[in-house]
């Protein structure tokens, strides 16, 4: 699980105009027709083509836990393309994005300054500069490690050092313990 990586996606899925299909045979008819075949969604969901056919004719309704939850996931990677790209150039371009997070803070600043990491509830807007590097980072393949440090580059230039104004000499923002975070567009 990706804390950062399933942040952006849920908040991208909070721009979806519709809900996904509800039904385990809506989701795999909307996967067969996505995937133009019931063999490339028996391969990306491990089970066999027949067992997809049988959902798709409404012969099996109910699919196990873990089936259910691979089949939600990647309907939901794949619902909605347009409104999803357009959400992500709206947050890259003009609206920028939200971030809620409970986590331990802390930063490198020159000595005789305190720099312990704290636990902090912060809400920020960050600027749209950071919401496509965070983008385009997450399209690229980033691991958790590097969206997480381009958001505490935008936390130490919106929150720590308010654009300028305030704590020239901090030089490093980074997360310890993180028991929230939520993104928001």
């Amino acid at each position: 699980m990706t804390l950062f990586g399933d942040g952006l996606d849920q908040a991208l899925q909070k721009a979806f105009t519709r809900p996904i299909p509800k039904s385990a045979p809506a989701q795999m008819r909307y996967l067969v027709k996505q995937l133009k075949g019931t063999k490339p969604v028996a391969q990306m969901l491990r089970i066999s083509q027949r067992t997809v056919e049988r959902y798709v004719k409404d012969q099996i309704k109910k699919p196990r836990p873990d089936l259910a939850a691979r089949l939600e996931a990647e309907v939901k990677k794949r619902w909605q393309p347009q409104i999803r790209a357009k959400a992500k150039q709206r947050a890259a371009t003009t609206d920028g994005i939200v971030i809620d997070t409970r986590a331990r803070i802390g930063y490198t600043a020159p000595i005789g300054t305190t720099d312990d990491a704290r636990l902090r509830h912060l809400t920020v807007a960050l600027p749209p500069q950071y919401a496509a590097r965070l983008f385009d980072a997450q399209q690229q393949g980033a691991t958790d490690q590097r969206l997480q440090e381009i958001t505490a580059e935008g936390l130490k230039e919106v929150y720590f050092q308010d654009g300028g104004r305030r704590a020239g000499s901090l030089e490093e923002v980074r997360f310890t313990d993180i028991e929230h975070i939520e993104f928001d567009l």
